[in-house]
């Protein structure tokens, strides 16, 4: 029999994911501790929302009334609403059974702010568990249409954040710009000082202006955390 995954524990929620094939993972919680809130969101969107981790970080984060999420894996959003419903903010939160592309053609409220940790494995890799191989491929979300959709969705002061392979950002943004996308914020993520960038976190919006641009360090050492990330995370981890 299959090993059930264990219950994720965070300050202030937990994350059930024993139905969904991608665990918590370093990726989202990032994502979800970095997005700016200083357009003071009214309404958020979380894109590929799997277990729900991002849209219920960004719930314990602002006074957002409508945080909405979309997962269209069937096991995966019944995870994802069980597990707004055990949180604190279950009245604000709601995940719809959908694909981005039907989704974008019944919503008629843009969205304040819309985060999205894409599946981003253009090459194909098959790990023989089906589900896990399509949450990881962008074949089931390619980024053009998770941008497309984007910029449907997005209200004209809105901002989009994601977290991509740093491999593929030139790529991402050259994308974005043509739905009138540009890069507001830019942060490249390693993992020891010396490591080469692994992944880029960008804020777009629709107005050009100057792309700010820095760097994290997630470890000095195994299990030994910068300043940097430990203050961008405590609010979350139970240890530390």
């Amino acid at each position: 029999m299959p090993k059930l995954s264990k219950p994720f524990q965070f300050k202030q929620f937990t994350i059930h994911q024993d139905r969904c094939a991608m665990k918590i993972g370093t990726d989202g919680v990032l994502l979800g501790a970095w997005t700016s809130l200083a357009n003071t969101p009214e309404s958020i969107l979380d894109i590929g929302s799997g277990t729900g981790i991002i849209a219920l970080m960004l719930a314990q984060r602002s006074a957002a009334e409508v945080i909405d999420a979309i997962e269209i894996t069937e096991a995966a959003y019944e995870q994802c609403m069980d597990n707004f419903e055990l949180s604190p903010w279950a009245d604000r939160l709601f995940c719809y059974h959908a694909g981005l592309d039907e989704f974008v053609e019944e919503i008629e409220d843009p969205y304040d702010l819309i985060v999205s940790n894409p599946p981003f494995y253009s090459e194909a890799v098959a790990s023989g568990d089906t589900a896990r191989d399509l949450a990881r491929q962008n074949q089931s979300l390619p980024f053009e249409e998770l941008l497309e959709g984007v910029s449907k969705l997005l209200s004209p002061e809105g901002v989009f954040t994601t977290i991509i392979p740093f491999k593929e950002e030139a790529n991402f943004k050259e994308l974005a710009a043509t739905f009138r996308l540009f890069p507001k914020q830019i942060t490249h993520l390693k993992g020891t000082a010396e490591a080469a960038i692994k992944r880029s976190m960008l804020a777009f919006t629709f107005l050009v202006e100057d792309t700010k641009e820095d760097t994290l360090v997630i470890e000095h050492a195994r299990h030994e955390y910068t300043e940097e990330y430990i203050a961008l995370t405590q609010d979350f981890y139970l240890k530390m």
